[in-house]
């Protein structure tokens, strides 16, 4: 005998709760990407033969794309890591490692970099004449605004294996494939090509980690699992010059004062208020450069009283004043 509960109703309420709470977060990682701001330095392709190994000084951030063969990344206090053809490999910490395929000593890829014929040759061939592997290898740096709650929060590799991708195939396979073009054959603009396809391709890196790496528990990444903590951390970001207090962002989440505020220190890693005031500061700094602001009107809108002070706190926020950042939006215009 089949039993036909009657908890329809309870079900489409259920569902339409869950739908707007996952559009929050959805909503919440897209305002959150949008503070970060890379610098594209330098992308190549590499054709390797086993037995082959590179060696990369720590600074830059990295990512390697493995489109043929294998190869093995290992990386300073960290579990060796295997990528295949497919997968991404990305270092946003800027951690000093090797890649690799069979039994070779490491090569400084700088110096096989140096080989090339001229500078603009954006493509290297290194080996000893055995199983073939294909990598594109690209550095970035990130930005001081984005730096800021990321650092922090991401690990030193991120692998997104085809696997991972799956659910949303062919993005990687896309810009591999402009970015390998570049790479062979560099024409007019082809740096300013490369750097925004690098700002793509790290920002849509890192949506993927977000929604599929499991563990996430510090930092604004972390706070974007729980759903109480998530729903305040929306409210700052969608009216972030708002003068919000701990017991009005404790209400939206629906939590004590106390608890909140103890919640949200614990999975951020600082106060709500501080918080606040970061995130103000690099909604600042974007309008800033953007030339959409002064600088006073930019220490009115954040809440200082006056500029010398939001200048004091920018800076030590970011390390330079918010002069500087108006001038780079000027200089843009010009």
């Amino acid at each position: 005998m089949i039993h036909h509960d009657d908890t329809s109703g309870s079900h489409d309420q259920s569902s339409r709760i869950a739908l707007p709470m996952m559009a929050a977060r959805v909503d919440l990682l897209s305002q959150m990407l949008m503070t970060v701001s890379l610098r594209g330095e330098l992308v190549f392709s590499a054709a390797l033969s086993a037995p082959w190994s590179l060696g990369f000084d720590p600074g830059l951030a990295w990512f390697h794309i493995v489109t043929e063969g294998e190869a093995e990344l290992s990386c300073e206090d960290e579990p060796l890591v295997r990528a295949s053809a497919g997968d991404l490999i990305m270092l946003p910490k800027g951690g000093r490692h090797t890649l690799s395929a069979g039994n070779a000593r490491p090569v400084p890829v700088n110096d096989v970099l140096a080989r090339r014929p001229s500078p603009d040759q954006l493509a290297i061939e290194h080996g000893g004449g055995g199983a073939p592997s294909h990598l594109i290898c690209g550095a970035f740096r990130f930005s001081a605004e984005s730096l800021h709650g990321l650092a922090e929060t991401l690990p030193s590799i991120i692998h997104i294996t085809r696997d991972t991708r799956s659910d949303e195939p062919g993005w990687l396979e896309g810009l591999a494939h402009f970015l390998l073009a570049e790479a062979r054959t560099p024409s007019a603009g082809a740096a300013l090509m490369i750097s925004r396809m690098i700002d793509v391709l790290v920002i849509r890196a890192l949506r993927t980690w977000v929604q599929t790496a499991p563990g996430i528990s510090r930092g604004w990444l972390g706070a974007m699992a729980d759903l109480r903590i998530s729903r305040a951390l929306k409210a700052l970001h969608d009216d972030p010059f708002r003068r919000w207090s701990v017991a009005e962002l404790a209400e939206i989440a629906g939590m004590s004062r106390s608890s909140f505020a103890e919640r949200f220190t614990a999975l951020v890693g600082e106060t709500p208020l501080r918080y606040q005031n970061h995130w103000r500061l690099a909604v600042a700094s974007r309008l800033l450069q953007q030339g959409e602001i002064r600088v006073n009107e930019a220490a009115r809108r954040v809440g200082y009283d006056s500029e010398a002070a939001f200048s004091r706190a920018f800076k030590a926020m970011f390390g330079y004043s918010p002069i500087h950042a108006r001038a780079r939006a000027d200089q843009g215009a010009l």
